[in-house]
């Protein structure tokens, strides 16, 4: 087996930012752990990895388990779909818990980074959708996000004079 312990990967660690926030608190925070692990993840020295891996997959776990629950007990119109794919998630961390068990080390560090890729995806699609809907049924609106280090859109529109009038 090729040890993988300096093996270069094309995506950097996963970092949280806020960019991947959705105006749900509780949402965000688990988003903001799992983002975290994923990272440690994709930076673990292959004797660390089986520790990085199983925390990640108890995390995952209980995430997807409330995360699950909030869409049967809301009645989410997309649940099944989302719910679909928690569990193929947890299958594959699952999967590759037992071959990392038998020394594939290589598999769990291909799986981080398609985690890194995959997770932004999945909250920006599927939890976003999720958000909305139970901001909608305890607000009777959209969330609203405020994003660190980001103008205005009246600063924006100022700095190249969209709303300036006509003299």
């Amino acid at each position: 087996m090729v040890s993988s312990q300096h093996a270069s990967h094309d995506l950097a660690p996963l970092v949280w930012s806020d960019s991947m926030l959705l105006g749900h608190v509780g949402i965000d925070e688990e988003h903001r752990v799992l983002a975290d692990l994923i990272g440690r993840m994709q930076s673990a020295r292959d004797e660390d990895m089986a520790l990085a891996l199983d925390e990640l997959v108890a995390h995952a776990t209980k995430h997807f388990s409330v995360e699950n629950a909030l869409m049967r007990d809301t009645a989410f119109p997309a649940r099944d779909c989302h719910i679909k794919e928690h569990e193929a998630v947890l299958s594959t961390l699952n999967g590759v818990t037992r071959r990392l068990a038998v020394g594939h080390v290589e598999i769990a560090r291909c799986l981080a980074d398609e985690l890194a890729a995959w997770f932004p995806a999945h909250i920006q699609h599927l939890d976003s959708a999720l958000s909305h809907w139970l901001c909608k049924l305890r607000y009777g609106a959209k969330p609203l996000v405020l994003r660190m280090g980001r103008t205005s859109t009246a600063e924006t529109a100022s700095q190249f004079n969209f709303m300036r009038r006509p003299t």
